[in-house]
């Protein structure tokens, strides 16, 4: 009866020791994401399952290209999941199906380049970003709620970064930001 009764402490012991180091992982550090919807696409599609940095922003600033989630800024108590566009302190110019960012190492501005998406972009609109705001486009231009629609996106919406693409298994692995061109 004593063994069994020291086992059954023993599991105890380690659920709760699991508990302590896993809950703060999952609430601090890392996060899962479901993707829903197609305004990611072709690069993330519906029912891709992603772990989100929640860490890396509160040291650094996010980069053009990463891709990140972040609470809606419309308000709902939703997540959304987008591309970094537009910096801090930078103009973002959407005309003639493309993206030109104009900042102050370029002040003629330049084309974004983004051959991993393979459509061009609809609309009329310019907006200068303010200190801690992000211009957020998803990768399918024509089938996404994004920056257009509800202005620059607040950093303290930011959730984190997308790192890892956990399924469909056979595009497992570590995810690439795409290098630009010019601009940071």
């Amino acid at each position: 009866m004593v063994k069994s009764s020291t086992f059954f402490l023993d599991i105890v012991k380690i659920v709760i020791i699991a508990l302590i180091i896993i809950i703060p992982i999952r609430f601090f550090v890392v996060q899962p994401f479901f993707v829903r919807g197609a305004s990611m696409e072709p690069t993330y599609s519906q029912g891709d399952y992603l772990l989100v940095d929640e860490i890396s922003y509160r040291f650094s600033e996010p980069d053009r290209g990463d891709v990140i989630i972040f609470r809606a800024p419309t308000g709902e108590s939703q997540f959304f999941i987008k591309r970094v566009i537009g910096l801090p302190g930078e103009t973002v110019r959407v005309a003639g199906g493309e993206v030109l960012i104009i900042n102050d190492a370029f002040t003629d501005g330049f084309v974004l380049g983004e051959e991993y998406i393979g459509n061009s972009i609809t609309g009329n609109l310019e907006t200068t970003l303010n200190e801690n705001e992000y211009f957020m486009l998803g990768d399918n231009r024509g089938a996404s709620f994004d920056s257009r629609a509800w202005g620059p996106l607040e950093h303290d919406l930011i959730i984190g970064k997308v790192f890892l693409r956990a399924w469909p298994f056979g595009d497992f692995g570590l995810i690439d930001t795409p290098q630009y061109e010019t601009g940071r």
